[in-house]
């Protein structure tokens, strides 16, 4: 038995143990989703084609997992002009594996096999011999990094020198006046100008005139 299910405004043929690939649902892994849209059953050489679904029909399927497809890449350029954009987009979207189909008349077809929530990441790490780290794990491990960072004890600032007794700083320390008297050095008082003068004109009267040469009288010679 197949059908055809609409669901995210595409349609799908499916049958039971399928595993098909359509657009992002809400679920966690391991739920299990049911379609009421559905538009064709088929079985061998009878088809019941719904007008626009067939009534009673329904499609049950097991949710493995929710991720992102594979990048796309959209360019743009305009010729002559130097415009050039580039940009990529990744559609999330949804696993599911068909596990019955149930017609209009009431039968069923059921797939007798288990369904395996293995993801498409952990397979790729396995053929690549890679731990694989699911993204629960991961914002779990987050989560409680950020939990211990802000439990952390902050590390104690050290310890200040403890400041010396006022009675012994005011000892030793001098007024800043004090030190600059003692180290600017004492100038020597300057005598008055008046007794100077008076001294070096004493000294001049006292000293007696040298007697003048006697001139040669040139006649003679």
């Amino acid at each position: 038995m197949y059908a055809v299910i609409k669901t995210g405004g595409k349609q799908y043929r499916v049958s039971p143990g399928d595993l098909m690939v359509v657009e992002k649902l809400d679920g966690e892994p391991g739920a299990n989703v049911a379609f009421g849209e559905v538009l064709l059953v088929g079985e061998g050489d009878a088809v019941v084609v719904g007008a626009p679904t067939v009534a009673g029909a329904s499609v049950s399927a097991t949710l493995v997992e929710t991720r992102k497809g594979e990048k796309v890449k959209i360019f743009k350029k305009i010729r002559r002009q130097g415009y050039r954009r580039t940009k990529g987009h990744r559609q999330h979207e949804t696993v599911l594996r068909v596990t019955a189909i149930a017609g209009a008349d009431g039968k069923e077809t059921k797939w007798d096999g288990t369904v395996d929530l293995t993801t498409k990441g952990e397979l790729n790490a396995r053929a690549r011999g890679l731990v694989f780290v699911s993204p629960e794990a991961q914002r779990e491990a987050a989560a409680a990094a950020k939990v211990q960072k802000v439990s952390a004890p902050k590390p104690a600032a050290p310890a200040k020198a403890k400041a010396a007794p006022k009675a012994k700083v005011e000892a030793e320390t001098v007024p800043a006046t004090e030190a600059k008297a003692e180290k600017a050095p004492v100038k020597k008082a300057a005598a008055p100008k008046a007794e100077a003068k008076a001294d070096t004109t004493e000294k001049k009267a006292a000293a007696p005139k040298k007697a003048a040469a006697p001139k040669k009288d040139k006649d003679a010679e």
